[in-house]
């Protein structure tokens, strides 16, 4: 019995010191996340518009990155992709403090904005499958689903944190702290990836191409992007319409989400391998959708707490018991480019639901965002029941 402990908690040592790069790296991006938009309008002068824009960039690289990160993670392992990353979070600093110097000149500045949204993209889409694979190489696929529970609780973990923190930093220090730091961390990364040993991919099976890979595991990730809809309703609007009820305390839905979510993955992490990644993220959809329509006729501050503390813990487990199914719909030679392309479908959704649920609230008003929200994510439900089927009737 003491032998199994200590053989978990080995595991668990080992697979934190490869999701750390994804806490290094989700940290860093969380730095700025707080603070250029309000520098770009307030600083800069530019409307919230382009401020939205330069900001969403980051995706537009991320995109393009994801499949250059699976080949690389399936021809010559993950170590060169966090090495790639951790250098450029690097460099993102470099150009902040550019962007910086250069304030009074509003159009340099924001150039120079520009390369360093577009550096975070690449950046962040080489270190989102990286760490995972690593570890799933290191420790052994039968812990897929845990490896992938905590590398998402170290994705928004270093998220929030590093948002608060950006925000303190930039008080103080200005964006030249902010700089700084994300250079100090991006080489702190870089330096802890190269003492540690690569793995590549042993599987003698030719690996499939990304888009074929991605035409495989697009199911799986549809169900994921629609999950994420209530993520993002709660993430962006929730202030918004604590203030439209004229309610208090609308950051607290944002921190009782977060808390939920997280300890969803830490206590339910093993149900996956249980039950099997398809009927949670059946369970978990519809928890997540029962949570979004708490919100939705809340009549109180309270009620709207309880309904994004169910939605967080309901959105806790989609991402790893989808991504288990999505990962074994591929050979293992393509375990690399199944994970890139199952992780576009969340930052799609992330990058999409933003203007699709403002777009409800100008068309219908306010009121109506959780409703619709709830409605796309139990369109994931029936998706994903639709593929349990499908898998059983084979």
């Amino acid at each position: 019995m003491d032998s199994l402990v200590k053989r978990s908690e080995n595991v668990n040592l080992s697979l934190l010191t490869y999701v750390c790069f994804t806490f290094v790296g989700y940290f860093i991006i969380g730095l700025s996340l707080s603070v250029l938009p309000i520098f770009i309008n307030k600083n800069l002068g530019f409307s919230l518009v382009v401020a939205g824009i330069v900001i969403s960039l980051q995706y537009v690289s991320t995109f393009f990155l994801r499949a250059y990160s699976g080949k690389i993670i399936d021809g010559k392992g993950p170590k060169p992709a966090v090495l790639f990353s951790m250098l450029s979070f690097s460099l993102t600093g470099v150009f902040l403090i550019i962007a910086y110097y250069f304030r009074l000149s509003p159009m340099i500045s924001l150039g120079f904005l520009v390369v360093t949204r577009l550096l975070t993209g690449c950046a962040e889409g080489m270190i989102g499958a990286s760490p995972i694979n690593w570890a799933i190489m290191a420790v052994g696929e039968k812990h897929t689903a845990k490896i992938i529970s905590y590398n998402g609780v170290a994705c928004y973990g270093a998220l929030a944190i590093g948002a608060s923190l950006g925000i303190l930093i930039e008080h103080q220090f200005s964006l030249y702290g902010i700089g700084i730091l994300s250079i100090l961390l991006g080489i702190l990364g870089f330096v802890f990836a190269k003492t540690k040993e690569n793995k590549t991919n042993t599987h003698t099976q030719e690996a499939q191409s990304f888009w074929k890979v991605l035409g495989k595991v697009a199911p799986f990730g549809v169900c994921l992007a629609l999950g994420g809809i209530g993520f993002a309703s709660i993430s962006t609007f929730i202030t918004l319409y604590y203030n439209y009820f004229h309610w208090n305390n609308g950051a607290l839905c944002l921190s009782i989400f977060g808390g939920l979510f997280v300890a969803g993955r830490l206590v339910f992490s093993n149900v996956i391998n249980n039950y099997g990644g398809i009927k949670v993220a059946i369970a978990c959809l519809f928890v997540e959708t029962l949570g979004l329509l708490i919100i939705a006729f809340a009549t109180n501050s309270q009620m709207a707490l309880l309904g994004a503390g169910v939605t967080g813990l309901g959105f806790s487990l989609i991402f790893p018991a989808l991504g288990v199914v999505a990962i074994k719909s591929v050979s293992p030679s393509s375990q690399g480019s199944a994970l890139a392309g199952y992780g576009l479908f969340i930052d799609l959704s992330l990058g999409v639901a933003g203007p699709l649920i403002g777009g409800v609230a100008d068309l219908y008003g306010m009121s109506y965002i959780f409703p619709f929200s709830a409605a796309m994510v139990f369109v994931g439900l029936g998706l994903a029941y639709l593929l349990k089927i499908k898998s059983a009737a084979h």
